[in-house]
């Protein structure tokens, strides 16, 4: 069953519960996931709809984090929308797991300590195993405290 059809039924199930702020949230995310699909022009993959769903809990948090001081009602709707969309995202990788990655990603280049200098290189490899499992950011940062 696909994500998009998980995310239906859950917004049914808000309707019904009269849960008006999480059906907004599950209908939003449900109309980012169908206008993929569309542009895509053929089904998406599990991969692309936790991308999808990762990179609405990214812009959800930008409008937490820009929000003006004075407007708690946008920082609350930021909040509960991340809360709903986190339900339907995938795990993250944690650090440690991300480490083995990067090990794997180092053996296969054939570096023993990585450089600042091998970065690139590294980075061209290893996102494409992490892509939609860990942030980019963490990965960065595993990667920059390993080559020290």
């Amino acid at each position: 069953m696909s994500k998009i059809d998980v995310i239906r039924g859950a917004m049914v199930e808000a309707m019904k519960a009269k849960d008006k702020a999480r059906k907004d949230s599950l209908s939003m995310l449900l109309s980012a996931l169908k206008n993929a699909e569309i542009d895509k022009r053929s089904p998406l993959t599990e991969e692309e709809e936790n991308a999808i769903v990762k990179k609405e809990i990214k812009q959800c948090q930008e409008t937490f984090d820009t929000a003006p001081a004075d407007r708690e009602d946008i920082k609350e709707e930021a909040a509960s929308r991340i809360a709903v969309y986190k339900e339907f995202a995938p795990e993250d990788m944690s650090v440690e797991q991300i480490k083995e990655v990067i090990a794997g990603v180092l053996a296969e280049l054939g570096i023993e300590t990585p450089t600042p200098a091998d970065k690139g290189r590294i980075m061209k490899v290893l996102m494409p195993k992490v892509k939609g499992k860990a942030d980019g950011k963490v990965v960065n940062e595993t990667l920059a405290a390993m080559s020290k």
